[in-house]
């Protein structure tokens, strides 16, 4: 383990890290520049600020109370999340087509590669929200549809993406410590696990649901099997390697995805199994949802509030912001989620006040991380270039870098 550890170093309030969005200064991108060109820096990191929108209004709109006014604003957010993809899957277009030297790059830089499994992950978020909320806005057959092309295109391209960054950072990449963000990749089919279920009524009785249902189980225990291999690689890097630097630092919270996540799964699979599944097995997914769902949640909560003091710890030291603030929306999501699950699998308050609880720190994140990203995105410091910013002191090094063969 001691060799996937970085140096232990003693950060300060000057610690950088080198990532996108992460610049203490930037030029304001010209007006006149096209398009193409202001999205030359647009990685696919972007695709969390599109997960971290829509686990808003996928959560608020199953939170075990009764808020009035909740639903119709969770519609709205979802579709804003919808908005939000459109048009960034439309920049990513014009990054591929117009600046593929920048996009091979990111695919060899070990600190952009693993985000790829990002763009899954909004795919499938935008489009369980049509299933949840939207269709309250756009009628049940229409978001019957939305969630079937975007379920099939957000699982196809989580699979690949699993299989392909972890390629990648074997053969390609030189990887000097592990990351939180090594998660990404192998948490997506999680999502799809998570989501899958929300399709299998709309689907013919039988072996259609019936195969839907368990390759939703199958991608469970690809993600959750996979997140154990590299877990304890990056809490290793912690202990041994020390803090993570100080702009990295909120992607600790990237650990809570597949644990609410797959907390999350186990109670979807219990509540379309019946009528789905013989009924020994619809009995088990009901009590697997709940000998699986508690620990995980357990485990969830210490991890929480250990990256929690060390994103304080950060803090006091001067992180700033960046856009890795995002990791305090989604993997939190989905710890609402997973609560909301084991409050209506257990009939316990404490799981419904956890739900509540989750969720107002949720939405008090998103709204920090949304107002921080709309202001650099007027002033054009997020979209501008890593080199592009003066800085008072040189940047670290990147803690890895690529070869090429």
């Amino acid at each position: 383990m001691a060799s996937l550890a970085a140096p232990r170093t003693a950060p300060g309030p000057d610690s950088r890290a080198t990532t996108p969005g992460a610049h203490t200064a930037s030029p304001t991108i010209s007006p006149a520049a096209s398009p193409a060109r202001s999205v030359r820096h647009l990685g696919p990191n972007w695709y969390a600020s599109v997960m971290g929108t829509a686990i808003i209004a996928n959560a608020g709109a199953a939170l075990p109370v009764d808020v009035p006014g909740l639903r119709t604003v969770c519609a709205a957010i979802w579709a804003l999340s919808l908005a939000m993809l459109l048009v960034l899957v439309s920049a990513r277009t014009l990054h591929w087509i117009h600046h593929r030297d920048q996009a091979r790059a990111h695919l060899m830089d070990p600190a952009m590669a693993p985000f790829y499994g990002c763009l899954s992950m909004a795919l499938l978020a935008v489009g369980g929200g049509a299933m949840i909320v939207g269709q309250d806005w756009i009628g049940l057959p229409a978001a019957v549809a939305l969630d079937t092309v975007l379920f099939t295109a957000g699982t196809a391209i989580g699979l690949a993406a699993a299989v392909a960054v972890p390629y990648l950072m074997v053969v390609h990449h030189r990887i000097e410590s592990a990351s939180p963000v090594w998660l990404l990749p192998v948490v997506a089919p999680m999502v799809s696990a998570a989501l899958g279920p929300l399709l299998v009524p709309h689907l013919p009785a039988g072996q259609a649901q019936q195969t839907l249902l368990v390759a939703c189980y199958a991608m469970f225990g690809l993600s959750l099997l996979a997140t154990l291999v590299m877990l304890p690689l990056v809490f290793g890097r912690l202990v041994t390697g020390g803090p993570l630097p100080l702009a990295l630092t909120p992607t600790l919270f990237l650990v809570l995805g597949p644990l609410g996540q797959s907390t999350t799964a186990a109670s979807k699979f219990a509540d379309v199994a019946p009528g789905v599944l013989p009924a020994p097995y619809a009995h088990g997914f009901a009590a697997f949802a709940v000998l699986y769902g508690v620990p995980v949640m357990g485990f969830a909560l210490l991890w929480l509030a250990l990256a929690g003091a060390m994103v304080l710890r950060a803090r006091r030291r001067g992180m700033g912001f960046a856009m890795t603030f995002w990791a305090f929306t989604f993997p939190v999501g989905t710890c609402v989620t997973g609560a909301e699950g084991l409050a209506a699998h257990t009939g316990l308050a404490a799981f419904r006040w956890l739900a509540v609880g989750l969720y107002v720190f949720l939405v008090a994140a998103w709204l920090v991380a949304g107002f921080h990203t709309v202001r650099g995105l007027l002033s054009g410091a997020l979209l501008a270039g890593p080199g592009s910013a003066p800085t008072t002191v040189p940047a670290a090094p990147r803690p890895a870098t690529a070869r090429t063969r």
